[in-house]
């Protein structure tokens, strides 16, 4: 698997090694990234601990912003459409 890595690697011009170690981790990232849960993830990769499976899993920085919150999901209250009166002046 090595040197057919590397023989892609030459023909297609690339400088920089690859390994496929490299291509494993690059494949989980892009699952993730694309929405697939991490338990596919790890059926995929044939781990049988998540955790090993979280170490392959690099998240970009974009997909940790845009995660909604839960708190986000909560129901909003109306808002009311009443502006509350000012305290009374103090003499």
């Amino acid at each position: 698997m090595r040197r057919a890595c590397g023989d892609a690697r030459r023909r297609a011009g690339i400088t920089k090694p690859i390994t496929p170690h490299a291509l494993r981790h690059a494949f989980a990232t892009h699952l993730l990234e694309s929405g697939t849960d991490v338990r596919t993830i790890q059926l995929l990769l044939g781990h049988r601990n998540l955790a090993t499976t979280s170490r392959y899993l690099k998240v970009a920085t974009s997909t940790v912003c845009a995660t909604t919150s839960s708190f986000d999901r909560l129901p909003q209250p109306p808002a009311s459409p009443i502006s509350p009166e000012p305290p009374p002046a103090r003499d």
